[in-house]
C-alpha cells in the first residue's frame, strides 16, 4: 500500500532550518581546510537539502591534535567520574529539550520515521548517555593476591583517542552507543558521520559544547570513507577505533589499524539474520515479527531477519497470513504518521536493493509480492518477500539492506539450525516456539552474538551487542562496550617484614 498520496507539501514545512554544516573541530565549527563541501540529499525526494563541509585527511590530522591535546593534557580523563556523569547528564537533558528538532533532521536525512525518531530513538540516546555516565564513577581495578612477596593491583585506564565511524541507518543511536561509553571511560574522540547523514550529529555536537564538555574531547568531521575514514583507521596518533558498517570496509579498517599503529579495533559489520519460527508458534505473533524483522526502519538493519525459515506444519498459513500483511504495510513520506516505511537513504542503495531483487527473480526464486518501486520520486521500495529459496541464492546469502525477505520451509529441528548457521555473518537470530527445550537447544546451536526467543529488536543498554564470524568482533552496549575503551595495567610492588602474603 502507498501512502504517497499523502500531501508532501503539508509535511516540508516540519523540515527545520539547518543551523550546523560545518567541522565540529577542538569545540568550534569550522571550514574544512580544502573549502570542499558536499550535498546532503533528502531521500523523499531525491533533492539536496544542504551541503555539508567535506572533511578530508588535513581536517582529522586538526581533529585527532585536538583530541590528543584534550586527552594528554586536558581535564576531561583527569576528572573524577562523578564529575564526567554530571556533564554527560546535562547533555542528555539537552536532547530532551530538543526532540523534536533532531527527529526532523533524523527523519529528512535518512528517510527514517518521524514519529519513531521522536518516540524511541532520540529518547533513547538521552536514555543510552544517561547509564554510561552512571558507569564513569564506578570503574575500578582489582587488588590482587601474589604468591610472592609482592602486592599487586591493577588500573583500568581510558584507551586515549578513539576514532569513532558511524553508519547511516541509525545516525542518533549510533552516535550514542559509541560516544557515550567512551567519554565514561575518560577517552577523547574523533567521530566520522556517514556522509548521507551528518546533519544529527553535528547538532548533537553543538548541544555537547552547551553541556560543558571541554573543548577537543568530542570532535565531528563529516567525510568519505576513503578519505576521511581512511585517515581515522590509518591515523598513528589514534589509540582504538570503533568500526560500524559493511563487513568489506570493516576490512579495510582492520588493514589501516594493522598497516600503522596496531590500534585497537572493534567492528559491528554486517548479518543475515535467520528467524526461525516452529509449528508451536503463535502464528499471528510469528507473522508480526517476521514483519517487524524485516520491514522495520525499512529493512536498513543489521539484524533484520531477512531469512525467515517456517516449520512445514504451519508454513501454508504462515506464508498466506505474511502476505496480507505486507501489503497492507504502508509505505510514504516519513512524516505521515500513518506510514510505516519511508524512503530507503539513498539513490544508490535504492538501486542496489532493486538489483537484488531482480537477481532473485532471475535465480528462480518466487516473488509473492512486492518488488518494485512506489512512486516515481524519491527512494521508495514495496515490501517484498521471495519464497522458493535456495540457499546458495545471492538473495539468501548476501546482506540486502533493505525491505526483502527471503522464505523457506523446513521439516526437522536440525534441518533449522544447519540453515539458520548458512551464513558468513552471525549477528542475531530469532526462534519462536513456545517449547522450551527447542528454545534452548536452538539458542546455544546459533552461532550469532545475540539470539532472540519470542521476541526482535529487544535491544538495551545494558545488554551486550557484537557478531560472531564475519559480522565483526567488540561490544556495543552494556558495561562491555565500557570496558573496550579501558586498558588494564597491572602495578605490583615488593612487600617488606610482612606477617601475611
Amino acid at each position: 500500500m502507498t501512502g504517497l498520496e499523502y500531501d508532501q507539501a503539508s509535511s516540508i514545512h516540519k523540515v527545520p532550518d539547518i543551523k550546523f554544516t560545518k567541522l565540529f573541530i577542538n569545540g568550534v565549527f569550522v571550514d574544512s581546510v580544502s573549502g570542499k563541501t558536499f550535498e546532503t540529499i533528502d531521500p523523499r525526494t531525491g533533492e539536496v537539502i544542504t551541503r555539508i563541509s567535506e572533511g578530508t585527511k588535513e581536517d582529522i590530522d586538526i581533529a585527532v591534535k585536538a583530541a590528543r591535546y584534550a586527552f594528554d593534557s586536558g581535564s576531561w580523563p583527569r576528572m573524577p567520574g562523578a564529575e564526567r556523569a554530571k556533564i554527560m547528564m546535562k547533555w542528555a537533558e539537552l536532547i530532551d529539550e530538543n526532540i523534536e528538532e533532531v527527529a526532523k533532521l533524523d527523519a529528512i536525512d535518512a528517510g527514517k520515521l518521524y514519529h519513531m525518531c521522536k518516540a524511541v530513538d532520540i529518547p533513547g540516546a538521552a536514555k543510552t548517555l544517561r547509564y554510561y555516565a552512571g558507569a564513569a564513577d564506578k570503574i575500578h581495578g582489582e587488588v590482587l593476591k601474589m604468591s610472592r612477596e609482592f602486592h599487586a593491583y591493577t588500573l583500568k585506564e581510558p584507551i586515549g583517542v578513539v576514532g569513532h565511524i558511524i553508519p547511516w541507518n541509525f545516525p542518533t543511536t549510533m552516535f550514542f552507543i559509541k560516544v557515550s561509553p567512551s567519554l565514561a571511560a575518560g577517552c577523547t574522540m574523533v567521530l566520522k558521520p556517514a556522509e548521507q547523514t551528518p546533519l544529527s550529529s553535528l547538532f548533537y555536537a553543538h548541544l555537547a559544547k552547551l553541556a560543558g564538555i571541554p573543548d577537543g574531547v568530542l570532535n565531528v568531521v563529516p567525510g568519505f570513507g576513503h578519505t576521511a575514514g581512511a585517515a581515522i583507521s590509518s591515523h598513528m596518533d589514534i589509540d582504538a577505533v570503533s568500526f560500524t558498517g559493511s563487513t568489506q570496509v570493516g576490512r579495510e579498517v582492520m588493514q589501516c589499524a594493522a598497516r600503522s599503529n596496531l590500534k585497537h579495533v572493534s567492528l559491528e559489520l554486517g548479518g543475515k539474520s535467520p528467524l526461525i519460527i516452529f509449528n508451536d508458534a503463535d502464528i499471528d505473533k510469528a507473522v508480526e515479527l517476521a514483519l517487524l524483522g524485516i520491514l522495520y526502519n525499512k529493512g536498513e538493519v543489521c539484524v533484520a531477519s531477512s531469512r525467515v525459515f517456517v516449520q512445514e506444519g504451519i508454513y501454508d498459513e504462515f506464508e498466506k497470513k505474511l502476505v496480507e500483511k505486507a501489503k497492507a504495510w504502508v509505505v510514504g513520506d516519513p512524516f505521515d504518521p500513518k506510514v510505516n516505511q519511508g524512503p530507503q537513504v539513498d539513490k544508490k542503495q535504492f538501486e542496489k536493493i532493486l538489483s537484488y531483487i531482480e537477481h532473485g527473480k532471475r535465480e528462480g526464486a518466487t516473488l509473492l509480492t512486492g518488488g518494485k518501486r512506489v512512486g516515481n520520486k524519491g527512494y521508495f521500495i514495496e515490501p517484498t518477500i521471495f519464497s522458493n529459496i535456495k540457499e546458495d541464492m545471492l538473495i539468501a546469502q548476501d546482506e540486502i539492506f533493505g525491505p526483502v525477505m527471503a522464505l523457506k520451509k523446513f521439516k526437522t529441528i536440525d534441518e533449522a539450525i544447519k540453515s539458520g548457521n548458512n551464513s558468513r555473518y552471525g549477528l542475531a537470530a530469532g526462534i519462536v516456539t513456545k517449547n522450551l527445550d527447542i528454545a534452548n537447544t536452538v539458542s546455544r546451536s546459533i552461532r550469532a552474538g545475540t539470539i532472540w526467543i519470542n521476541c526482535y529488536f529487544a535491544f538495551g543498554d545494558d545488554v551486550p551487542f557484537g557478531g560472531y564470524k564475519m559480522s565483526g568482533f567488540g561490544k556495543d552496549h552494556g558495561l562491555d562496550a565500557l570496558h573496550k575503551y579501558l586498558q588494564v595495567k597491572s602495578v605490583v610492588t615488593p612487600i617488606y617484614n610482612s606477617p601475611w602474603l
